[in-house]
């Protein structure tokens, strides 16, 4: 599997995570909706990234994948915890 490629699955993943999340905030609190509004504004500049390294006019170098794996990975713990606060 290629680097762009397992990008674009963990981006899959981090979307259906967000989409439960978003589903279930309808029955959470408000701690839990400001946590999501903060991990809205990660999304957004994950999916810039993503898009930067699928857009086949840009060079994809190294820099922009660790990137986007970085940004993936704050976005990835911000889930986490949401999910964690609305288990409870």
């Amino acid at each position: 599997m290629s680097m762009e490629d397992e990008i674009k699955e963990f981006s899959e993943f981090l979307k259906q995570q967000r989409d439960e999340i978003n589903l279930k905030l309808h029955l959470g609190g408000m701690e839990a909706k400001e946590e999501m509004e903060k991990a809205e504004e990660v999304w957004e500049s994950f999916m810039e990234k993503i898009d930067d390294i699928g857009d086949d006019a840009k060079e994809t170098t190294l820099e922009l994948i660790q990137a986007a794996e970085g940004i993936g990975s704050e976005l990835k713990e911000s889930y986490e915890k949401l999910v964690s606060q609305l288990k409870s």
